[in-house]
């Protein structure tokens, strides 16, 4: 082949990506037209004629941001952790990795996803070796989409059995209730007794999850018909809240993502007004230096940043692909993370002030009542909320919070899924609508196993191994492919056209070398300190266990597989024909 002459005409140009028609000129003066994108060496090829959808206005993508990244794990595990470790002196920690870690994480995904403008896959084609690890990131957020719906199912329920006139945890004489139970008002000391129990923990257990018809995780039982109807709604608000992509989802964060701070603050205001509630608040905010030369603390503080921030799901990614090329994606990532943290901050004066007044009312110690996990919002929460004069109402509330705190996270993790598998495999475009109800559909399905009798125990499953060690490895994995193959001053020059501005030395060196050593040592650490799953005094059996690792490496081993996969039926001439194409031209 002799020398070409290629011809280029400007079509348009969209977000700094110039759209053009290239008509290659043959010497016998045929022309051979087609469709080109010629973008300023960043990689951009999208399709001719397909623009790629944008946020309908800005605020749509911070709502959906916070709304995913602030969820239900800032109300029931950073407060108690807070408490644990030292009160306000957990803080030093916590900063110490935000500033670190979390932040330049957080800034390194929104910035590959805008400037590539494709899902957690896609973006690889800058660093094609590392696109494992992006089908690792959608298979991660695809998992807790199985059991993180079924929280969301337990909240609904809960509202639904909120409209009454007496909430049915209050007294010990239901159906449900075992001769173990002790009536909130008369024993005073149920907390303090490890042979009885409250109603609202029977309420939860044994009224809500059926826990007494199973005797394992081998003994599951059919789904609750109630969970399995609130599971269907949940699903179906997910679906018409997705299946439009960003233009509808965009308004429905304008809810979701508002709605807890109105009701945090309105039940902060209730809270510091009841008894005890300053002593709670104390004991949240008491600082004890001496605990910060414990390493525990410390590992506690790096594993809430890794997990509260929403990095390595993929969503950071396929979010700020639809943003507009020029977006200030420095800026959001400041606004958004921080957000995030204040809040995890701001929900711990609300979860104290009710736990000081369940210590004062009970005559027990605060760590009697402090607790974490589903544990404080099925059980103690509701116990105080039962107490108030017009406690319906409260716990109307209450459960509305929850809701709206689970349902944006939980469209940031399908959204994930669907962007990511979407602009790997372009025919889908065509068809949002359907593949969205695959996805949704498919999710319920799995997630069936989790509202049967035995159902908790699938659910605790799901949650230790999930997105556990797997999804550390998988920002350790992406965090390794931007700073040291694509490299840190391909990614800066990338930053800077896109915003004008290039990243400081601070953020350059945090993505080489802290945040990769960072995530190596949570990695580790993560294997280091690992125990097997419980609920309660139930032990899972060795069975279970190994599907649990299994699930876990399953989306692990995406990187090597893809790597052995690629490079096994990649054309041994396919780099030398590219050359020698880019010479001739």
């Amino acid at each position: 082949m002799g020398p070409k002459e290629v011809e280029l005409i400007l079509v348009k140009e969209h977000n700094g990506v110039q759209f053009t028609t290239s008509t290659l000129v043959s010497p016998a003066g045929h022309p051979h037209g087609h469709g080109h994108a010629l973008g300023p060496s960043h990689g951009h090829t999208p399709v001719p004629g397909e623009e790629r959808e944008t946020w309908g206005k800005k605020i749509d993508f911070l709502l959906s941001v916070i709304g995913f990244a602030v969820d239900l794990a800032n109300v029931w595990r950073f407060p108690y952790l807070c408490y644990k470790n030292g009160g306000g002196a957990f803080l030093v920690p916590y900063l110490f990795f935000m500033v670190i870690a979390g932040m330049p994480l957080f800034y390194m995904e929104l910035a590959l996803g805008q400037y590539n403008r494709e899902g957690a896959a896609g973006v690889w084609k800058i660093c094609p070796i590392f696109k494992g690890v992006g089908f690792t990131v959608i298979l991660i957020s695809l998992y807790v989409g199985f059991y993180y719906n079924v929280i969301i199912a337990w909240a609904l329920f809960y509202l639904f059995s909120s409209f009454t006139g007496e909430l049915p945890w209050v007294h010990c004489n239901n159906t449900w209730n075992s001769p173990n139970c002790s009536d909130l008002w008369a024993f005073n000391n149920s907390l303090n007794d490890t042979h009885k129990s409250t109603p609202a923990a029977e309420y939860f257990e044994r009224g809500v999850l059926h826990l007494q018809d199973s005797e394992g995780i081998a003994d599951l039982g059919l789904p609750r018909w109630q969970l399995t109807s609130c599971l269907a709604v949940v699903i179906v608000v997910l679906y018409f809240s997705l299946w439009k992509g960003v233009k509808t989802s965009g308004k429905v964060v304008w809810i979701t993502a508002t709605m807890p701070y109105v009701v945090l603050t309105v039940l902060l205001l209730r809270g510091v007004t009841l008894p005890g509630a300053m002593d709670g608040i104390k004991a949240y905010l008491s600082v004890d230096f001496l605990r910060l030369c414990e390493p525990q603390v410390w590992i506690d503080a790096a594993t809430q940043i890794c997990f509260s921030l929403g990095v390595g799901f993929g969503v950071l990614i396929a979010f700020s692909s639809y943003n507009k090329f020029s977006n200030n994606c420095y800026r959001d990532a400041i606004i958004t993370s921080s957000i995030n943290s204040l809040t995890s901050f701001f929900s711990g004066f609300v979860i104290f002030s009710f736990l000081g007044y369940m210590s004062h009312k009970h005559s027990v110690p605060l760590d009697k009542v402090a607790t974490d996990g589903p544990g404080l919002v099925f059980i103690i929460y509701p116990e105080a909320i039962a107490t108030l004069p017009g406690s319906s109402v409260w716990a109307v509330i209450f459960f509305i919070m929850l809701l709206t705190l689970g349902i944006d996270s939980a469209m940031g993790g399908m959204e994930s899924v669907i962007t990511g598998l979407m602009d790997e495999f372009k025919f889908l475009h065509k068809h949002r609508e359907l593949f969205t109800l695959f996805i949704v559909v498919s999710t319920f399905l799995i997630s069936l196993f989790c509202v049967t009798n035995g159902g908790i125990y699938v659910f605790t499953l799901l949650d230790h191994f999930a997105a556990g060690t797997s999804i550390l490895f998988g920002v350790l994995i992406e965090a390794i492919g931007i700073a040291w193959f694509y490299g840190v001053d391909r990614f800066s020059d990338d930053i800077e056209e896109m915003i004008g501005q290039r990243p400081g030395l601070y953020w350059r060196l945090c993505w080489k070398f802290v945040s990769p050593c960072f995530l190596l040592f949570m990695v580790v650490v993560s294997f280091a300190t690992f125990n097997p799953p419980n609920y309660g005094t139930y032990t899972f059996p060795i069975w279970a266990n190994m599907i649990g690792w299994c699930l876990a490496i399953s989306s692990m081993t995406m990187v090597p597989l893809y790597v052995i996969s690629n490079n096994s039926t990649r054309k041994p001439n396919t780099h030398k024909l590219v050359k020698e194409w880019d010479e001739n031209i």
